[in-house]
C-alpha cells in the first residue's frame, strides 16, 4: 500500500474522502510542480474539476502555457479517481496517455474529469466477464466557458479483478537480466 493510500484510510476516519483527495492532490510535491489545482470534488466522486493557471511557473518560451504542465496537471486524475469509485477489488493502472494541442494556451485552463454511475457498472460487469479490460479517457483542457478548447489528453486505463492479476503476476516467469 502506498503512501498516499495509507494516509487515505487512515484520514477517511476524520474526513470525507472527497476533501481528502482534493488537499491530497492540491498538497501532494508531485502535483504542485504541474500547477494545477484541483477546485471541486464531488462528495460521490464521480466529478473532478481542474484548473490551470497560467503563470511565470509555467510559461514557455513563446509565452503560453508549457505543454508539460497541461499534461502533468491533467495526467493523474482519471486514474486515481477510478481506484476510488471501483475500490480494493479492483487494480487500476494507468497504461499510455497522449496528447493532442490545439492552441497555445495564454490564458487559465480548465478541464472536468467525469465517470458517470453506468460507465461504473459496465466496467464491473465487464471485468466480472474478462477479468480485465482497458478504457479510454478524454480530458479536454478548456477556457473557462469552454469555448475554446486549448488540449485533448487522452488515457488509457487498465483494470483487472485484483484477485485475477495477482494470480497472472505470479504465473508469469520471471525475467532474469541478461549476461554478457
Amino acid at each position: 500500500m502506498s503512501l498516499y493510500q495509507t494516509l487515505m484510510d487512515f484520514g477517511t476516519r476524520f474526513f470525507k474522502k472527497n476533501v481528502l483527495l482534493k488537499y491530497g492532490f492540491n498538497l501532494s510535491p508531485m502535483y504542485r510542480r504541474s500547477t494545477g489545482r484541483i477546485t471541486l470534488i464531488s462528495e460521490d466522486l464521480l466529478t473532478i474539476t481542474m484548473k490551470l493557471p497560467i503563470s511565470y511557473k509555467n510559461r514557455n518560451y513563446v509565452n503560453s502555457i508549457f505543454g508539460g504542465s497541461m499534461f502533468s496537471a491533467a495526467d493523474p486524475i482519471p486514474m486515481v479517481q477510478l481506484i476510488n469509485l471501483l475500490g480494493p477489488d479492483y487494480v487500476v493502472w494507468d497504461k499510455s496517455a497522449e496528447i493532442f494541442f490545439k492552441r497555445p494556451a495564454r490564458e487559465t485552463l480548465y478541464a472536468e474529469f467525469q465517470y458517470t454511475l453506468k460507465e461504473l457498472q459496465e466496467i464491473k460487469a465487464k471485468v466480472a466477464q474478462q477479468n480485465e479490460l482497458e478504457i479510454i479517457k478524454t480530458t479536454n483542457l478548456t477556457n473557462k466557458d469552454k469555448s475554446k478548447v486549448f488540449c485533448h489528453v487522452k488515457k488509457t486505463i487498465y483494470i483487472a479483478d485484483k484477485a485475477y492479476f495477482k494470480q497472472k503476476r505470479a504465473s508469469k516467469p520471471s525475467q532474469k537480466p541478461l549476461q554478457l
